[in-house]
């Protein structure tokens, strides 16, 4: 039963995959997106109700925190791939084969990186989140999208190389006194309290550099603004809020190891540093930027720094981590997919051409608002519950120095946010402004509603069976005594 479950998980994707290659219909072929999607999440409810699972002899796996993240994807995947459908009917004339055989693939890389209990292969399959994502950034084909692709492909293959390297050094690391070497990530863990140190924290390093390039931490987050800002929408919120999930998953898997090797205070010291500098970056960049797309990804690169202080402080905080990469997630499906109609809309992304956005598209537009007021901290959203967690933990530790840059950064950023998001919404159109023929339909505008309810109810109200999810990562990753 465990090894179905496993193996169905990865097979319904791929298998999706190889149909939306053979089926020669530009009109049907969508439909299998929220096909697999629905089974997809129908699978992830049966396996987080099945405790941990093992297969492939311990090489693939499912613990609390791959619990987490595959919920996290497959709740946001399946959200976009039903508004991919009113996205792509628009579409038509453009052949979307290429486009939904690399969103399945996506799915079927990201959930491999999931479930994987091998270093080996967790590094293939986000590699594979690269392959698979590139061609859907250039779906719009014009020279912005080309330049972003290749600058998204150039720096995340370098990243993923420096992972390699470091992969490699903790396996140098495990040769010490005639140690077996091991990518098994159990094994791993294991025997990590013997490995050599200076290897050990070498590979620590190279894998914090490689894999925070997937999640974006500044100032190794050069590709998100291109990437996020010429990418539909549809691919933004993938990025924004799966792929930097499943590439902070990797960067937790090291972390349980240098924990293993009673390294934790140096991981989380790092994690600290790579946190605060992406809030500070961000808080810059966010400050009158023009382009709101590009806005949202320098908000990704904040939050990634928000979930990795959490990490670092442990305890309390480490639990608003968890939460917060939910929240995250969803509140990112609902910024991208809302200002995708705008952009869609009035042709542009940029401020000094979008105006007055709640008068032409009054959904897409309340929803982007609403989305800036959860994504900024604010109640009675769940960002503002799992921020708020986080800060408890920063200051209930003594780290008041923290605490004070974390809501300063905070402000910043709601008042660089705000310059933008109400420019957008509010004002006067223009007359000329972009595609007159575009309306607002039930397929565009419910599913960045049905995201905004769910981090709503998790400001709310968190059941106990849904809170568990999150404790039960969160206990992952204590220091051991």
């Amino acid at each position: 039963m465990e090894n179905n479950l496993i193996t169905l998980l990865l097979l319904i994707p791929f298998s999706g995959v190889l149909l939306a290659l053979v089926l020669p219909s530009n009109r049907f072929r969508p439909w299998l997106l929220p096909i697999v999607s629905m089974m997809h999440l129908a699978l992830t409810f049966l396996i987080i109700q099945a405790g941990p699972l093992s297969a492939a002899n311990g090489w693939l796996g499912v613990d609390a925190l791959s619990r987490l993240i595959l919920l996290i994807i497959s709740l946001l995947f399946c959200g976009c791939s039903f508004y991919a459908l009113g996205y792509l009917r628009y579409r038509l004339s453009w052949g979307n084969r290429v486009f939904v055989s690399c969103l399945l693939l996506f799915l079927f890389a990201m959930s491999l990186a999931t479930i994987s209990r091998h270093l080996g292969i967790l590094w293939v399959a986000v590699e594979t989140t690269t392959l698979a994502s590139a061609p859907l950034i250039y779906f719009n084909r014009n020279r912005l999208s080309i330049e972003a692709t290749w600058k998204y492909l150039l720096l995340s293959s370098v990243g993923i190389a420096l992972a390699m390297l470091g992969i490699l050094f903790i396996a140098y690391a495990g040769l010490t006194e005639g140690g077996h070497v091991s990518l098994q990530f159990d094994d791993i863990l294991q025997g990590a309290a013997s490995f050599s140190r200076p290897w050990l924290r070498a590979g620590f390093v190279f894998l914090l550099v490689g894999f925070g390039t997937k999640v974006g931490f500044a100032p190794l987050h050069t590709w998100k603004p291109d990437a996020y800002g010429e990418a539909p929408g549809v691919v933004g919120a993938l990025l924004a809020g799966g792929l930097t999930s499943v590439a902070f998953l990797a960067l937790l898997r090291t972390l349980q190891i240098m924990d293993a090797a009673s390294e934790a205070v140096l991981a989380r010291e790092a994690f600290l540093a790579m946190g605060l500098i992406s809030m500070a970056f961000a808080a810059v960049f966010v400050v009158r930027q023009p382009d709101f797309k590009r806005m949202l990804a320098y908000s990704s690169v904040e939050h990634m720094g928000i979930i990795a202080i959490g990490v670092s402080m442990g305890g309390i905080a480490t639990y608003g981590a968890m939460l917060h990469l939910m929240n995250n997630a969803m509140t990112k499906g609902v910024l991208f997919l809302s200002s995708a109609n705008i952009h869609r809309r009035f042709g542009s992304k940029r401020m000094d051409e979008v105006r007055g956005a709640i008068t032409l598209v009054p959904f897409s537009s309340i929803l982007f608002l609403l989305g800036f007021i959860a994504i900024t901290g604010s109640p009675p959203f769940g960002p503002f519950i799992s921020e708020f967690t986080i800060l408890q933990g920063v200051f209930s530790g003594g780290h008041y120095v923290t605490g004070g840059l974390f809501l300063f950064f905070l402000a910043v950023i709601f008042i660089g946010m705000g310059t933008t998001v109400l420019s957008v919404v509010f004002g006067t159109p223009s007359e000329n402004a972009g595609d007159k023929d575009y309306r607002e339909t039930f397929a565009t505008t419910g599913m960045p509603l049905l995201m905004l309810l769910i981090i709503f109810v998790l400001g709310v109200y968190l059941p106990d069976s849904i809170r568990q999810i999150f404790v039960d990562a969160a206990a992952l990753l204590e220091v051991r005594a």
